[in-house]
């Protein structure tokens, strides 16, 4: 069974990548658990001081988050009542970073689904910060769905690697049965001036072929030597409805993610983008 965790903050954003993942998982039987940490809330909103009057809020906030959770569960039943889902609806007093490896860990997530940007919604931005730290630190991988996104099947799946890096088989797998369900094309774009691939970059293209052969996979090289402006213009001369980068220690994608703004680079993403972090698990 395929877990997915989807964070929310009540934002439309949240609730938009919500719908998403219900859709590109609807030939899979999944569980979705949708997750919502009020911690942040009450500390806000606590100006006295004295623990009495924090266990008071806490109490009155988890009311009001397991009510909106609830419309959220109405609106879902009418939106998507696919009988190979089953939903739980979280409410945890903490902060989404921890909450959200605690539960990949103890639920053995396969993958967080969430909005670009949250509540916020900081239009200066391309990735609001819950999604930049979950990109950084969440130990699974994470798709992050732009704000208004209309779903529409993933038939062109942009992975763009160096092909240096070992890859991960569940990770991989993860990827293989999303596009395979799709019969999507898996367009997996090298950035090298030099063509030629060493003996490692052979033997990961080769690992890769193996374990995309539910799709079609296309391998195309670029000389652009700006790695961010040749992922931009592959995107949109290639039709694109999903980008897919693996994230580790000293990666370009680790470079764009520990900038203050990933703008800055130039990467203004306008398709669903997985992070893949290459973690053995």
């Amino acid at each position: 069974m395929r877990k997915v965790l989807v964070p929310t903050d009540f934002s439309d954003n949240a609730y938009n990548a919500l719908k998403y993942a219900s859709q590109v998982f609807k030939y899979e039987r999944s569980e979705f658990i949708i997750l919502h940490t009020y911690a942040d809330e009450v500390y806000r909103e606590e100006k006295t001081g004295k623990r009495a009057s924090l266990e008071k809020l806490k109490r009155a906030t988890l009311e009001s988050v397991e009510e909106k959770l609830g419309q959220i569960q109405a609106d879902l039943r009418k939106y998507s009542p696919n009988p190979k889902h089953s939903y739980a609806f979280v409410p945890v007093f903490g902060g989404l970073i921890d909450a959200a490896n605690e539960w990949v860990n103890q639920e053995n997530i396969d993958i967080v689904v969430m909005g670009t940007r949250g509540a916020t919604n900081d239009r200066r931005t391309t990735f609001g910060t819950n999604t930049l730290q979950l990109m950084k630190y969440v130990q699974c991988p994470v798709l992050a769905v732009p704000e208004g996104y209309e779903y529409h099947p993933p038939k062109n799946v942009l992975f763009a690697s160096d092909l240096m890096l070992p890859f991960k088989r569940r990770e991989l797998k993860l990827l293989a049965d999303m596009t395979g369900s799709f019969r999507s094309k898996v367009h997996v774009l090298y950035n090298n001036p030099v063509e030629n691939l060493s003996f490692r970059q052979m033997d990961n293209k080769k690992f890769l072929q193996g374990c995309l052969q539910k799709t079609e996979s296309i391998f195309t090289t670029t000389a652009e030597g700006d790695k961010t402006l040749a992922i931009t213009k592959y995107i949109e001369q290639s039709d694109i409805d999903m980008l897919a980068m693996i994230n580790s220690r000293h990666s370009h994608l680790e470079d764009m993610l520990a900038t203050s703004t990933i703008d800055q680079l130039g990467l203004h993403v306008k398709v669903p983008f997985m992070v893949m972090q290459n973690i053995a698990r």
